[in-house]
């Protein structure tokens, strides 16, 4: 067991940056490497947990899939931050420390901020679905008074009364269309016309029975000359009568057409109008169901950043609660780095006195062992050089000597009187012998070899 733990705080330390050999050598800095190694896989940690929600939040994957992409990014913020820690070497510089802090601090806190979001989401995700819930609804109202609004469905409230109106003037038989009211005022005072005869003609009918009962009038009953005046004014009545039937049954006759045609037409622009009233509604509709659709699958990483910014705005609280758990978070992130920020402002340790030491060292024998090396490069050139000329002397010598023993035979030809050749007889030959040609060949030759030999200042000198 106390060995499992000797490993752990190894690979603790050595994730904080330690070097196992000056490590070896300076023991009492283990525990420090090994507190900021653990401070560093808790950022990672966070990071892990905080990418998988993101990941799920965002595109709704399987939870092992958004925990697989979790645990790369905290692998990306543990090396980042590792990479900042390692990049800080104790200094005892004030403002060299703070320049090479400050881009470090920045980035770290921009880490915090990415990371320490999903993780805030997720602590308030039951008051922001609610919020998303009412914020759903408000842009599915909004929507629907927008295609209200839309020029493509302006014409529908009229399309709708049009065809409501059809409807009646059909099922009334043409009756219900108030287009016909002239029509219809014929009707009405042809009626009129005819009552009015009616009553007149009751009248008249009325003084001439009266003038014939002698119960009004004169008083005298029987035929006289008022009964017949009566009778008269009686009769002419009832021709007016049958003119303002005849008139009334005209204008009948005509609002009864007019309200067929009416009907006939009310009909025709009735299949036309729902139709059309069938179109526009089904492309509202399909508008409606598309964006109803997509409204109820905006549940993401932005409407729920938004939904969380409306609740800030509302409540104080949650607002308070909301920014101090990021703080809590973006401190977490910062604290590998303002940890070292801070060792570096303390006193030099023995860690730090010994890697500087080595880190010397290793300069300082590298430097020899770069003079060693030039050292040995230059001696093999200089063996390299003399090899070469040993090597050409060797050959300048045979050359001399060479040249020497063909001056020496040459003189030595020289010196050598010339002998008469006897002439011998020359013996029968055939055709195909070719010994005076050999023979004169050869002689040419060695003519031209004497030539050669005896002109040694036209022949250009070896260099010695």
């Amino acid at each position: 067991m106390r060995f499992r733990r000797g490993r752990i705080g190894n690979a603790l330390a050595l994730l904080a940056g330690a070097r196992p050999d000056v490590l070896a050598a300076a023991p009492g800095a283990r525990a420090k490497f090994v507190a900021l190694g653990g401070v560093l896989l808790s950022t990672g940690g966070l990071a892990l947990v905080s990418m998988a929600f993101a990941v799920h939040m965002a595109l709704g994957v399987w939870w092992p899939v958004a925990l697989l992409a979790g645990l790369g990014w905290g692998l990306v913020v543990v090396n980042l931050d590792r990479m900042l820690m390692v990049g800080m070497t104790h200094d005892s510089s004030v403002r060299r420390n703070l320049v090479l802090a400050v881009p470090r601090i920045g980035l770290a806190l921009v880490l915090g901020v990415v990371i320490a979001t999903p993780l805030t989401l997720q602590i308030f995700a039951k008051e922001i679905d609610t919020e998303i819930v009412t914020m759903q609804a408000e842009a599915a109202d909004a929507y629907q008074a927008s295609l209200t609004a839309d020029s493509r469905f302006a014409g529908l409230p009229e399309l709708e009364e049009r065809i409501a109106t059809e409807e009646a003037i059909v099922a009334s038989g043409g009756v219900a269309d108030a287009g016909l009211a002239v029509v219809r005022g014929g009707v009405t005072a042809g009626q009129d016309a005819l009552d009015s005869a009616l009553a007149v003609s009751r009248e008249l009918e009325a003084k001439a029975q009266c003038e014939l009962d002698g119960s009004c009038g004169t008083g005298d009953a029987g035929t006289g000359q008022a009964y017949l005046e009566a009778r008269a004014a009686a009769d002419a009545q009832q021709a007016v009568v049958l003119a303002a039937r005849a008139e009334l049954d005209g204008a009948v006759d005509a609002a009864s057409s007019a309200e067929s045609r009416s009907a006939s037409m009310a009909a025709a622009s009735l299949e036309t109008d729902r139709a059309e009233l069938a179109r526009l509604t089904a492309e509202q509709e399909r508008l409606q169901a598309a964006f109803d659709g997509e409204n109820e699958d905006a549940g993401g990483l932005l409407m729920r950043l938004a939904a969380l910014d409306r609740l800030g705005d509302r409540n104080g609280t949650l607002a308070a609660a909301q920014f101090m758990l990021s703080l809590l978070f973006m401190s977490v992130e910062i604290l590998p780095v303002l940890m070292k920020l801070l060792l570096n402002f303390s006193p030099p340790t023995a860690y730090d006195r010994l890697a500087a030491l080595r880190d010397s060292g290793d300069v300082d024998i590298e430097e020899m062992a770069q003079e060693s090396r030039k050292s040995v490069a230059l001696a093999k050139e200089e063996l390299l050089v003399m090899a070469e000329k040993e090597r050409v002397d060797r050959q300048k010598e045979a050359i001399l000597t060479r040249r020497r023993a063909a001056l020496a035979e040459v003189a030595a030809r020289r010196e050598q009187p010339a002998a008469p050749a006897p002439e011998p007889a020359e013996p029968s030959r055939p055709m195909w012998d070719t010994g005076p040609i050999r023979e004169l060949a050869r002689t040419a030759a060695t003519r031209t070899v004497r030539t050669v030999l005896r002109r040694p200042e036209d022949r250009v000198p070896t260099p010695v």
